[in-house]
């Protein structure tokens, strides 16, 4: 399945679900929706987005997932049966992450915090360093896991947080196996 650049550009602002289940344990949350994301309705679904093959190389899930032409129903059901939960920052979906304002950013921040408010997973996984930093005022965080120093266990309703690679294709410098061991 392939898509033209004039059928992605239908998609641009169109958002995607959240794929959260009951049983939540691990929320990876990417900067937004990609246009080709938008299109299939899953999420980190572009076919040079290392997300999946990261995953099955850390042992996070146990099979293939191919999300380039929409995920099925069982590849839902295999991630809610880990725990695994995925949302966005921002839900309007666009070309790129630089499209998206500040404000836009710091509003999505701030709409994770509830949503991690009411499922309680017990880790949080953000995706992308510099959309954490904008969201977040955290001008000097680094990638891996980030303190729970005063107010921030709190803030995260006690969930772990980590800063991941962003595993975007666009994100040259990174590798399935340097976004598995991240």
């Amino acid at each position: 399945m392939g898509f033209t650049c004039a059928e992605l550009e239908r998609f641009r602002g169109r958002e995607v679900e959240d794929l959260i289940g009951p049983e939540l344990k691990l929320l990876f949350v990417g900067i937004n929706p990609g246009l080709w994301t938008a299109a299939v309705q899953t999420h980190f679904a572009h076919p040079a987005n290392r997300f999946y093959p990261a995953l099955l190389r850390a042992g996070i899930i146990d099979r293939t997932i191919s999300p380039a032409e929409g995920m099925s129903d069982e590849d839902h059901a295999h991630l809610r049966s880990r725990g695994i939960g995925i949302t966005n920052l921002v839900r309007r979906a666009s070309a790129r992450a630089s499209e998206l304002s500040r404000a836009e950013l710091r509003e999505g921040g701030e709409g994770l915090l509830e949503v991690v408010a009411e499922h309680r997973p017990a880790v949080v996984a953000i995706a992308g360093i510099t959309a954490y930093r904008l969201a977040f005022g955290e001008r000097r965080a680094t990638l891996g896991r980030q303190s729970q120093a005063g107010d921030c266990a709190a803030r995260w309703s006690g969930a772990a947080l980590w800063v991941v690679p962003n595993p975007s294709g666009l994100n040259a410098h990174e590798t399935t196996s340097t976004l598995a061991a991240a």
